[in-house]
């Protein structure tokens, strides 16, 4: 009977993970500068990419961490456009 290894597992889904952690918390502190209506949709967006994230974990753990980037991108571009134009 062969014996069975375990899969190499590829840290990018942990950090994927800890970077829309940190981009949650991101999200929430935009309440001090920012509408109540502009941070509802950062964090419709968040829930989104975490669902995302959430499916891709084991199956492209790489995309896990762009989409962690791509959610602190959108973040930049709102709170910057905001401060800018809007608010």
């Amino acid at each position: 009977m062969p014996e069975s290894y375990p899969q190499k597992v590829s840290p990018w889904g942990f950090v994927g993970m800890g970077a829309l952690a940190c981009l949650l918390f991101l999200d929430l502190a935009a309440l001090l500068i920012g509408p109540w209506w502009a941070v509802l949709v950062l964090l419709v967006a968040w829930v989104v990419l975490f669902a995302r994230a959430c499916r891709w974990f084991t199956r492209a753990p790489v995309r896990v961490a762009w989409s962690a980037a791509g959610g602190l991108v959108l973040w930049l571009v709102v709170e910057v456009a905001g401060g800018l134009w809007v608010w």
